[in-house]
C-alpha cells in the first residue's frame, strides 16, 4: 500500500503519460519552476494555505487552471478584457481561470486551497 502524505509538503504532477508522482515541496520550489523540466508538461495538483492577500498576478499561458477554496472565504481578481472581475469564493466552491487570464487573490477569511495548473510558463507580476 503507498504511503499517505501532506499534500501541502508534497505536490502531485499529473504527467501527460497518464502517471501521478509526488514532488517534493522546498521553500524556493516556485523559485524555480522554469528550471523543473519534468514539471514543464501535465498538471500540477497544490494545496496552499492562505493568510494574506496573494503579492503577485499570475498568469497560466500554457492552460486553464482549477481553483478549488477547501476552507475560508476569498476574491479572486481576473483581469479580463472587460477589466478586472472579482469572483467571491466560499469553501467548497470551484472556479477555472481561464488561459491567459492574469488573476491574484484578496483573502477575506484564511484557509486552504486545492489548485490544478499547467507547470510551465507560468507568469507573475507585482500587484
Amino acid at each position: 500500500m503507498a504511503p499517505t502524505f501532506d499534500p501541502k509538503n508534497i505536490y502531485i504532477h499529473l504527467t501527460d503519460g497518464a502517471e501521478v508522482r509526488p514532488v517534493e515541496v522546498t521553500p524556493d520550489f516556485w523559485e524555480k519552476i522554469e528550471s523543473r523540466t519534468d514539471l514543464q508538461a501535465g498538471r500540477l495538483l497544490t494545496v496552499f494555505h492562505q493568510s494574506g492577500n496573494w503579492t503577485t498576478w499570475e498568469m497560466h499561458p500554457a492552460g486553464e487552471e482549477v481553483i478549488f477554496l477547501l476552507s475560508g472565504a476569498t476574491d479572486l481578481i481576473m483581469d479580463t478584457p472587460n477589466g478586472e472581475e472579482v469572483v467571491s469564493l466560499q469553501a467548497g466552491r470551484a472556479i477555472i481561470i481561464p488561459q491567459g487570464y492574469w488573476h491574484t487573490a484578496r483573502v477575506l477569511v484564511p484557509g486552504d486551497m486545492l489548485v490544478i495548473t499547467r507547470g510551465g510558463g507560468t507568469l507573475n507580476r507585482p500587484v
